[in-house]
């Protein structure tokens, strides 16, 4: 039974209520192996409804190869082995948009509902499903998208590689564009940092280098072990649990083992640093920062202003 949400939204919800499934929630992209795995822990327990989002990418991550989803042709060929195989519960499928997995879990009775690490944007418990969840009161779990240890470092060595760096003079705007493409490189859905380091030419910049938050101690390690904000449901800017090095730290690292000048230089950066890294910078010879989107009441912005840095934030 293949079932598209679009059509069982406003029609009568027994047939699949009937099934007391195991939903796994629309998941980002698996191997075949890992995929295999969750029906073997999860078909014994019951029927398995697979959700299958209709967007190729998680949404508010679009266009990056780490956030894809996963496809239904990936895994046809199981389902069918399976469903063949199985005398007693079967694989189900259900089709729909990512926005619409809130309304699934009002209206669907399920025995339980699993969730793969890294097929959504933000922290799971900040969620409108976790919140449904825990109205309905349903069991639920987070689990890792790979098999084991090794095929999670694997991923991250083939997707999680830093991009070689542009060469050359660049505007204000084509700087931010930079740290922008550079945030695309970071594993943590939470939210994606990306920042600049240039240094002025006139009316240009010319480029010194990138780095974007990147997890630790590999770029899948929240995914395969849990993030520690989910764990621990802590707020989104509790640094307590939080699984990445900041890209502006990440910067400086880099700038330390690479022997950069900072002297007089400008960074960009999509996020004004929080106030951990504003204290940092007030340390730094960086003389210059630009940022599009605010954080935390403007704190780094009064901080790094009263230390004589010039802080400017720039239009979308």
């Amino acid at each position: 039974m293949n079932l598209d949400w679009s059509e069982l939204a406003f029609g009568s919800k027994k047939p699949i209520n009937s099934l007391k499934a195991v939903f796994i929630a629309a998941p980002r992209e698996l191997s075949a192996k890992r995929f295999t795995q969750l029906v073997k822990t999860y078909l014994p327990q019951g029927n398995i409804v697979l959700g299958l989002a209709k967007e190729p990418f998680v949404v508010g991550l679009e266009d990056q190869i780490q956030f894809k989803m996963l496809q239904q042709s990936a895994v046809q060929a199981i389902i069918n082995k399976v469903n063949a195989a199985s005398p007693n519960h079967k694989i189900y499928t259900i089709t729909y948009f990512q926005r619409e997995l809130v309304f699934i879990l009002e209206k669907l009775s399920f025995k339980k509902v699993v969730f793969i690490n890294g097929s959504w944007r933000q922290p799971f418990h900040t969620l409108p499903p976790f919140f449904v969840l825990a109205s309905k009161r349903v069991d639920y779990e987070l689990t890792s998208p790979f098999t084991d240890e090794a095929e999670a470092i694997g991923y991250a060595k083939e997707y999680g590689q830093k991009p070689p760096e542009p060469k050359g003079l660049f505007g204000a705007s084509d700087m931010m564009q930079l740290a922008g493409q550079a945030a695309k490189r970071s594993f943590d859905n939470g939210f994606q940092t990306g920042v600049t380091l240039g240094r002025k030419k006139g009316a240009a910049y010319e480029f010194i280098a990138w780095a974007f938050n990147t997890v630790v101690p590999y770029q899948t390690y929240a995914w395969h072990f849990g993030a520690a904000r989910e764990k621990h449901f802590a707020p989104m800017h509790d640094t307590n649990y939080y699984d990445t090095v900041h890209a502006e730290v990440a910067l400086i690292i880099q700038a330390q083992k690479r022997g950069l000048d900072l002297h007089g230089t400008t960074l960009f950066i999509n996020l004004l640093p929080c106030p951990h890294c504003s204290r940092m910078f007030t340390q730094t010879d960086i003389a210059e920062f630009v940022y599009i989107h605010d954080h935390s009441g403007g704190y780094g912005f009064n901080l790094l202003t009263q230390s004589g840095k010039k802080v400017t934030r720039m239009a979308r």
